[in-house]
């Protein structure tokens, strides 16, 4: 597979896993009586993007890696999977 595939795959995979990431950990400013004028209630308190861009980078790696695994080693794709939908004749 090339790499910029690879790449771009890794990608699409990190940026999902981004939202899925950011609200663990979060404390509001309404939860910690500490409301700064001019922002709303549900602002972060102290946000660390550092760590949530890591927690996404390590998650993401480890998704991605399952899913490689299952599409380049093993060979499952979508013909693979079994059919739901039922036929009709």
């Amino acid at each position: 597979m090339p790499w910029i595939s690879i790449f771009a795959e890794y990608f699409i995979c990190w940026w999902i896993t981004l939202f899925m990431v950011l609200p663990f950990g979060l404390r509001t400013q309404a939860e910690d009586n500490n409301v700064v004028n001019g922002t709303v209630q549900s602002a972060p308190t102290r946000f660390r993007p550092w760590r949530v861009f890591l927690t996404t980078t390590v998650v993401a790696a480890i998704i991605y890696a399952v899913w490689y695994y299952a599409t380049a080693v093993v060979g499952l794709n979508a013909l693979s999977l079994p059919r739901i939908v039922p036929e009709f004749r």
